[in-house]
């Protein structure tokens, strides 16, 4: 970035308290990610300095309460700010996705000292990464650890390991950790990103969502204090929602992807100066094939919010439940899970339909790489690549005809 590209954000963008999903400041920051969002997929600029904005407005703390300093939103509004933010970039957006993973997880938490200290921390600005993955484990998503290691230190512990698919590590101020502890049991540790003996590796080579940082974490003889680690034990640990939330996530950014594509065809049709030999008018704008299906991606981006947004209201219904008794609460977590696993089959389809459609609009002339139109459909179809529609249909599928409750591991 220029001092001049510098000198313009810092006189447009000034920001006196966390936005609210309400905030006229919020938009207009969305609108400025969504301007460089085809460049910067196209030629890889990693989004740094978008990253910094973020920080800068506080957006990741838009669902700590007011009176701790954040913007106060709820799970459904939350979700209605990822759609924008997926709607103006993808990638942007599954950068913060583990950020506000983890917040909520500690936010659904005892309030500890340290957590107050962490939600403080995110009131003023800081981004949350997250390391968990390890290759060697043969089942993805189950929470193992086998080589990311706490030993003791004095008063405090050593870590070493590697983490693959670390999303969103590369731009963030602290890292959200899964360890083995000396007891043999897991835990979680939450640290600083730029802590001696921490790398972050940027080798994410994957065709969609190049610019999530999803690479490789190393940990050499990293010191951590005993008060930042989370045992199993501990009050303030897990939580029911802890995998809905990253789950809905990725399906909020497809469903903002729709509305890009939708914002694309129908510039796409305004902007053609000619069209098919075989088209039934001479304009464009008056064909009423292209009209069929801008309007089908347009359902597609209407259906898609709304089905995310149903999904989240189970979110909020949440607190409620769990003042009535852990019975309540651990019924309205397992139909929100189901939901959110219903949405994600249907949502990732209409992406991927509306990424397709968007070519029926432009022809072959669309598919030139300095467009880069494609962009729609290899992000979504990364995103929908998480967690695989076939298995999520089949647990559906088991729990509807035999009853069987959803899995509780593997971002269900």
């Amino acid at each position: 970035m220029t001092q001049i590209e510098e000198k313009v954000i810092d006189s447009t963008f000034k920001f006196s308290s966390p936005v609210t999903p309400k905030s006229p400041e919020l938009q207009a920051l969305f609108d400025f990610i969504a301007l460089g969002a085809s460049e910067r997929d196209r030629d890889r600029i990693l989004p740094f300095d978008v990253v910094d904005l973020i920080r800068r407005s506080r957006l990741g703390a838009l669902r700590i309460p007011v009176t701790e300093g954040g913007g106060g939103s709820t799970a459904r509004e939350l979700f209605e700010v990822v759609i924008k933010l997926g709607d103006a970039d993808p990638n942007v957006a599954h950068i913060v996705r583990n950020h506000f993973s983890v917040t909520e997880r500690i936010l659904r938490s005892q309030r500890t000292e340290r957590n107050r200290r962490w939600l403080k921390a995110v009131a003023d600005g800081a981004i949350i990464g997250l390391a968990s993955t390890e290759l060697e484990v043969k089942r993805a998503g189950g929470g193992q650890v086998v080589n990311t290691k706490l030993t003791p230190d004095g008063d405090g512990y050593r870590l070493n390991g590697t983490k693959y698919y670390s999303t969103g590590s590369l731009y963030a101020d602290l890292i959200f950790v899964r360890v083995l502890v000396p007891d043999g049991t897991t835990a979680f540790i939450l640290i600083p990103t730029n802590r001696e003996g921490i790398e972050l590796v940027d080798d994410w080579d994957g065709f969609g969502q190049r610019l999530t940082g999803t690479g490789t974490t190393n940990f050499t003889n990293v010191r951590v204090e005993a008060e930042e680690v989370i045992f199993e034990t501990d009050t303030d640990k897990d939580y029911l929602p802890y995998n809905i939330v990253p789950q809905l996530f990725l399906t909020a950014i497809n469903a903002g992807i729709i509305r890009s594509v939708l914002r694309d065809a129908t510039t796409l049709v305004h902007n053609r100066s000619r069209t098919f030999y075989h088209a039934v008018s001479e304009q464009a704008a008056d064909d009423p094939i292209l009209q069929q299906t801008v309007g089908q991606i347009s359902a597609h981006a209407f259906a898609a919010e709304a089905i995310v947004l149903a999904a989240a209201d189970g979110l909020d219904r949440l607190s409620a439940a769990k003042a009535q008794s852990e019975e309540a609460e651990t019924a309205v977590a397992l139909e929100t899970s189901l939901n959110a696993a219903k949405a994600k089959l249907i949502v990732d389809d209409l992406a991927l339909r509306s990424a397709t459609l968007l070519f029926e609009v432009g022809g072959a002339s669309t598919t030139k790489k300095s467009s880069n139109f494609d962009r729609h459909w290899r992000n979504a179809r990364t995103l929908s690549s998480h967690n695989p529609n076939h298995f999520k249909a089949r647990a559906i599928g088991d729990y509807e005809i035999n009853g069987k409750p959803l899995p509780q591991r593997g971002f269900f």
